[in-house]
Parts: structure tokens; C-alpha cells; sequence
């Protein structure tokens, strides 16, 4: 599932992320993937600044009822700011399946860019996922955040103009398989939005479905 959702930064956090940005220093991207040879990007390397930039964009993302819809977070890795410059890029590539954070290791389900810069003020740098055959562009507005299957191919195509700022981090799911996930978003979404016209009785059966799904599929707690 891909899902774009809007807002999941208020207009006040976007401005204090780039002031972050602004007034930060920043290292080679590489300096958390070492051995990669396709990160070509800038990320924020200072401690007080990256707890700041991770505090904000988790207490969002966790109070944002359609981010929980569609990841059902287990664990969310401390956000982080990226940067690119005109000639920068990330080149195709998978996302690594376990992760360690501060909190130990996680298993990255989801992978999640917060877009932070307008943008029109900047060329290329579309976020490109691949479907089989097919692909995906996302260059959302300010404040909104792309959810995305870590194991799909993805590259962030070269910044030709302006500067590409994004927050970036990853999910684990309390519901590993990406169709089992799938599924249980579209029924429950179907019961939220079509519950109020079922008849109680099969309003209360389909809840058992959920409530029953929700207890096979999901990790322990």
C-alpha cells in the first residue's frame, strides 16, 4: 500500500524543521549506510538538533489517526533530516530489513518521507517506487508524508534546482505481511464508513472478522 497522507505536520512544525535545517550542520548521507554506492544526500548529525527534528515528527506521525490506519506501528525509528543539493540523489534501491535505533533493532515494514520543502522550489528529486513494470512519482506539499513497503525498489531522482528537505524514518508493523496489512486497512475502512447503515447483527459480525483478524495477524504485544 502507498498512501500520501496530507498534514501530518502543522504549518509551525514545518517552519521550526527548517529553521532546524537551516542553522544545523549537516555530514554525508553515507555516514549511515557506509558501504552503499548509490546515496549521494546530506543528513542532520547533531545530537540536540536530530532529538529535536525525531521528537517532532514521531509525536506527529503517532498522533495521526490515518498514519495508524495504515501502519499499525509496532515501533517507529527516531526520524531524521535529509538533504539534497542540485547534482544529489539516492539511487535505486531496497531499504535494509533490520535496522538498529536507540531502542534496539527494528524490522522496517514501512518506510515514510515527511516532504518539508515547497515543492515547486526545487527540481527533480521526485521520490520514484517501482511496480513491477510501473512506478510512482511523489512530490507531496509541505507537512505531508508518503507511507511505502520498505522492500519496494525506490530512488530519489537527482535534484537539478532549489534544495530537497525531507524527514525520513521507518516502521515496524504489528502486522508483518503487507497483504494481510493490506486487508485488515480495507475492511476496517469499510466498517468505518459503512457501519452506521449495516444492521446491528452484522455490524457486531463484522467486528468479530475484525477483532478476530487483528488477533491471528498481529505481533504480540
Amino acid at each position: 500500500m502507498f498512501r500520501l497522507i496530507e498534514n501530518v505536520l502543522a504549518p509551525e512544525a514545518v517552519a521550526e524543521l527548517r529553521q532546524i535545517a537551516a542553522t544545523s550542520n549537516f555530514v554525508d548521507g553515507r555516514v549511515s549506510n557506509p558501504h552503499s554506492r548509490v546515496k549521494n544526500n546530506q543528513q542532520l548529525h547533531e545530537p540536540q538538533p536530530a532529538e529535536r527534528t525525531a521528537q517532532i515528527v514521531a509525536r506527529a506521525l503517532l498522533g495521526n489517526r490515518e498514519f495508524f490506519d495504515v501502519a499499525f506501528p509496532k515501533a517507529i525509528a527516531p526520524p531524521l533530516l535529509a538533504r539534497y543539493e542540485p547534482g544529489m540523489n539516492y539511487g535505486l534501491h531496497p531499504d535494509a530489513a533490520m535496522m538498529q535505533t536507540p531502542n534496539g533493532p527494528l524490522r522496517s515494514d514501512l518506510s515514510c518521507t515527511v516532504f518539508l520543502a515547497d515543492p515547486a522550489s526545487y527540481d527533480g528529486g521526485a521520490l520514484r517506487i517501482m511496480l513491477g513494470s510501473g512506478e510512482m512519482r511523489f512530490k507531496g506539499p509541505p507537512g505531508s508524508a508518503i507511507v511505502y513497503p520498505s522492500m519496494t525498489l525506490h530512488e530519489v531522482e537527482p535534484v537539478t534546482r532549489g534544495q530537497r528537505l525531507v524527514a525520513i524514518t521507518f516502521i515496524q508493523s504489528r502486522i508483518a505481511d503487507p497483504v494481510e496489512r493490506d486487508l485488515l486497512y480495507e475492511l476496517n475502512e469499510v466498517a468505518a464508513l459503512e457501519g452506521n447503515n449495516m444492521a446491528p447483527e452484522n455490524f457486531s459480525r463484522l467486528q468479530a472478522v475484525q477483532f478476530n483478524l487483528m488477533r491471528r495477524w498481529t505481533d504480540h504485544p
